[in-house]
């Protein structure tokens, strides 16, 4: 035990969050079992070890631990909690939890034994809390953590500390919210470096960022995806090569029995790696007002602009990209639909938008809001884009 101690205490002094997310401050801590989701590579390490620093510093009473430590191939969870709460532990943080087998069993039963400690794990997206564990359903506060928004990229490279906004405001009040940010920074001026690899916190690191992206695509692959959804190994190059080519054929509705053919597999099994690779947030599902999975979805895209500059670089087409970024930005707190020919989306519903690149022709509706590129300021309906990356 001493030895994971000690181990905390290193990486709790050594962890410095660049940017303090906001999830922090919207969990509520005095749940006894709480999971944060997340795709590979948004930081929920980083998170885990930011909350024990910020709460708990020195303080023996909390506890970080890796499944990827051998300690717990021979090792439960449910053990260790014991022996921890018995310490006076009051705090387990676990990282990675689905590396555990029977992990969720072994989570409920602490929750049952222990009613004094409170657990917080990270896992992957792919995990479905609620949908899928019976075991933890109706116990588990469920999180997602996501990639920089523009504006904590923004914060990190400028020191400022920009709130996040609504979408609601941004709509009313986007010629206020502008004239106030550019009186301290120019955004365009950093836009094209968020697209490129602004949204995995791991541009900082002294790496080629393309490559490290696709590692971290390899694994999202390789481990949250076969090793959660329990795929043979020998499936792993047909879910890849499914991935590339939805990749180069860009945001439209997938042509189900070519990629079938192409990947030597049934329809049925594409549709579900699709869905797999969504739950991985490595693409979006965009769908007609109504409509959902298991159906064809009417688009494909990328699920961050990030992916589309590592995964298929020489095709990369700004319009694209601009969609993708404006998907991404709304899909946290808001429902996306594809809209129809005269507009590029629907939100939530009843909300048409238009997604203008540069140049673009604007024939005007004033039911429709656009969101123009290379805007630095907007009026009335025509809001610039880049403030849709203020939505959290």
């Amino acid at each position: 035990m001493e030895a994971f101690y000690r181990t905390h205490a290193y990486l709790v002094e050594h962890t410095n969050a660049p940017v303090r997310r906001d999830l922090m401050d919207e969990i509520d801590w005095n749940d006894r079992l709480i999971g944060i989701k997340g795709t590979r590579g948004v930081g929920k390490t980083t998170f885990l070890l930011q909350y024990a620093k910020e709460k708990f510093g020195t303080d023996r009473s909390c506890l970080f631990i890796n499944m990827n430590n051998f300690y717990f191939s021979e090792h439960s969870i449910v053990d260790f909690a014991y022996e921890f709460q018995r310490r006076g532990g009051r705090v387990l943080l676990i990282d990675q939890v689905f590396k555990h087998p029977d992990w969720s069993r072994e989570l409920r039963t602490c929750y049952d034994r222990f009613p004094n400690l409170k657990i917080v794990f990270t896992g992957s997206s792919v995990m479905r809390l609620k949908e899928e564990n019976s075991e933890l359903h109706d116990i588990v506060k469920s999180y997602n953590l996501r990639g920089f928004s523009f504006r904590e990229y923004l914060n990190l490279q400028t020191g400022m500390k920009f709130h996040a906004y609504s979408l609601e405001d941004i709509l009313q009040s986007h010629e206020q919210l502008a004239k106030g940010i550019l009186s301290k920074v120019r955004p365009l001026d950093y836009f094209q470096d968020y697209m490129h690899h602004g949204f995995y916190p791991f541009f900082l690191e002294k790496r080629n960022f393309s490559e490290n992206l696709l590692k971290t695509m390899n694994m999202m692959v390789e481990v949250d995806i076969l090793l959660i959804k329990q795929i043979e190994l020998k499936y792993l190059s047909k879910i890849k090569k499914l991935l590339y080519l939805l990749a180069v054929d860009g945001p439209k509705a997938p042509n189900v029995s070519q990629l079938a053919g192409d990947i030597q597999t049934s329809r049925a099994t594409v549709m579900n790696y699709i869905k797999y690779l969504a739950d991985a947030r490595l693409i979006n599902m965009v769908y007609p007002l109504g409509e959902e999975f298991p159906k064809k979805p009417s688009k494909i895209m990328m699920h961050n602009s990030n992916l589309m500059y590592s995964i298929y670089p020489v095709k990369v087409e700004e319009q694209d990209v601009l969609e993708t970024f404006f998907v991404n930005t709304l899909w946290k707190d808001h429902r996306v639909n594809k809209g129809d020919k005269s507009i590029s989306f629907l939100v939530d519903g009843h909300m048409p938008f238009k997604v203008c690149g540069e140049g673009m022709k604007i024939k005007n509706n004033p039911a429709v809001t656009y969101a123009v590129h290379k805007a630095e300021m907007g009026r009335k309906n025509m809001v610039p884009l880049w403030l849709f990356g203020f939505l959290y």
